[in-house]
């Protein structure tokens, strides 16, 4: 059976790679390796996701970075945002271990890591959600992200995801216009 990012403990040679990215006008250290996505750098998606996630149009509460990876959305987001609180899930445990050691590695003390398989370990509900969801594990996963938010947003919380035009992103705003009574593409 292959193995890929979006596995749960996908057996990879390693080769940790370092470097530094400047997200939100700080420059963030960050720590990769095989087994994740985007291992050389903070993928396009991700950086476009970052820019438009507008925190102070949230209400209260928390922000959860669903399907985190080695954690650059949520963790530029907490440390542009110190007042606010972030859970970064993901189902990969090598990328969990990689988002703890960025959040050490960013000085961040408003995040917190977790393992989740989309929301089953989710017990809470949220301000926003974030997501750069996992194309390649298909269509039915992505789906479920974007549908079940729903369940895990607070009153007014919003679901900020990115998806390529060409990767399913009619199919995504149907979902959520259906879902949600709206949905704006950037």
């Amino acid at each position: 059976m292959a193995e890929y990012y979006y596995s749960k403990n996908p057996h990879v040679h390693h080769q940790i790679r370092k470097w530094t990215f400047k997200l939100l006008g700080n420059d963030l250290q960050f720590e990769s390796d095989n087994g994740v996505f985007s291992k050389y750098t903070v993928d396009y998606g991700s950086r476009v996701i970052i820019k438009y996630t507008d925190v102070n149009k949230m209400p209260q509460g928390d922000i959860l970075d669903l399907g985190c990876g080695y954690g650059p959305i949520g963790i530029a987001l907490a440390k542009a945002n110190p007042d606010r609180k972030f859970l970064l899930t993901d189902v990969n445990n090598l990328a969990l271990d990689l988002a703890r050691k960025n959040v050490k590695l960013n000085h961040l003390n408003n995040v917190k890591v977790a393992s989740s398989d989309i929301y089953q370990n989710i017990d809470q509900k949220f301000a926003g959600i974030v997501t750069n969801p996992p194309i390649r594990a298909g269509k039915k996963v992505v789906m479920t992200i974007l549908t079940k938010a729903k369940d895990h947003l607070l009153p007014n919380g919003t679901l900020t995801a990115v998806v390529r035009r060409k990767q399913g992103e009619p199919s995504a705003k149907r979902a959520m216009t259906k879902t949600y009574g709206n949905c704006q593409i950037r």
